[in-house]
């Protein structure tokens, strides 16, 4: 099978397109024939190894130390079962599925091995390939940080979305409508559009002031592109409000029980795929160039399979 191989840390060239060969299920695995991925944030950082002082080390310390253990990136995946091994109740040939893969990467790939227990499920009845793999990260990340900071259990919480129109932006505006939230957010001029699109009508554009001398008070600020601190948004915050953000020491670990509200959320109309750009497996340089910029709108799709 084909496969993209991160040959070493660095910039989008190092990655390859090379046959590998094909996994085998183990009796408890599913083979699944990958039809669709996505390039996000999490697959650069990995890729280039774009993280700050301790944590570079860190990260080499868990992820290889001049490349990859595994060396077939992506984390999330969508497309059909082939097979499964003797032991596998969970699953049929033929079932559409969408997952995530997490440390375990392996979705730039044709085929996966993954076993029925993991966090993988039968996809949304109503969404596409892609649509299914578009919306995995950025609401897994968005309600992983939203509960968190217990917005559940807040009764019309006030949420300020910083870095509002990447994958977990887009994906944490939803969420939070979905729990009741008034949204504000910060993005630019070029995606207000955007934000207006989704319903967001409370938008400050950073190009045009400095969003930390905003005059409103938030329950909860949340970072969704890691680019501020507490100390910066603090004054953004009502007396007992809470700071989250993507780009701290915390990782959002994934959970097959998020799989599951994403997927009841995008079959009842509340959670959209906003997909920016969709690139073929051979153009999958092109694609992590394209998320290099960090000006992508929502997500970026990677199309394995025809």
């Amino acid at each position: 099978m084909k496969a993209v191989i991160c040959t070493k840390y660095g910039p989008p060239e190092v990655l390859k397109i090379q046959e590998v060969a094909r996994p085998t299920p183990k009796e408890k695995e599913i083979l699944v024939k990958i039809m669709a991925t996505a390039v996000n944030s999490g697959d650069v950082r990995v890729r280039s190894l774009a993280v700050e002082g301790w944590m570079k080390w860190m990260m080499r310390m868990v992820l290889g130390f001049s490349k990859p253990r595994k060396s077939i990136l992506g984390t999330v995946f969508s497309g059909v079962v082939e097979g499964a091994g003797n032991k596998v109740s969970e699953f049929n040939p033929g079932d559409k599925v969408f997952g995530m893969t997490g440390f375990n990467f392996g979705s730039y790939a044709q085929y996966i091995a993954v076993h029925q227990n993991s966090n993988v499920m039968k996809m949304p009845q109503n969404a596409t390939y892609e649509e299914a793999a578009a919306i995995i990260f950025g609401a897994q990340t968005a309600i992983y940080f939203l509960e968190k900071a217990k917005i559940a259990q807040q009764a019309n919480p006030k949420v300020l979305i910083i870095g509002a129109t990447g994958s977990v932006g887009v994906a944490a505006i939803q969420v939070c409508k979905h729990y009741g939230a008034q949204i504000s957010v910060v993005c630019s001029s070029e995606g207000s559009h955007l934000m207006k699109e989704l319903g967001v009508s409370d938008i400050i554009l950073y190009d045009k002031a400095d969003f930390t001398s905003h005059t409103g008070r938030f329950d909860m600020v949340f970072d969704a592109v890691g680019k501020t601190t507490k100390k910066q948004c603090k004054k953004l915050l009502l007396n007992g409000g809470v700071y989250k953000t993507v780009g701290g020491t915390e990782y959002a670990s994934e959970s097959k029980k998020q799989l599951a509200l994403i997927k009841e959320l995008f079959e009842n109309g509340k959670l959209n795929a906003v997909i920016d750009k969709t690139f073929s497996m051979d153009n999958i340089v092109d694609a992590h160039r394209y998320v290099d910029k960090g000006r992508k709108k929502g997500n970026v799709v990677v199309r394995i399979s025809p």
